[in-house]
């Protein structure tokens, strides 16, 4: 279900890139590494909740918040909020 969920995702970002800005194709990039990381995450502790799934991915971009601008921290949780509307 989890993978399922990642995978759902990723072709959201993958369907976009055609239309894209530049800040959403950032944002995509930027955003594929989180919610992997967080779909790993979730299989090995045997999470099958995508709630908790979406939880992770927010707190893994909250824990690198310090990697971006301001303005690009912005962009991709919003580009974020979006996708797992």
């Amino acid at each position: 279900m989890i993978h399922d969920y990642e995978q759902k995702l990723l072709q959201l970002i993958d369907d976009n890139i055609d239309s894209a800005t530049d800040d959403e194709l950032f944002a995509g990039g930027y955003l594929r590494g989180h919610i992997s990381l967080a779909v790993a995450d979730c299989e090995q502790q045997g999470i099958t909740d995508i709630a908790q799934m979406q939880q992770k991915v927010k707190q893994s971009m909250l824990d690198a918040k310090n990697e971006l601008s301001p303005s690009d921290w912005l962009l991709v949780q919003q580009y974020s909020d979006k996708l797992m509307a």
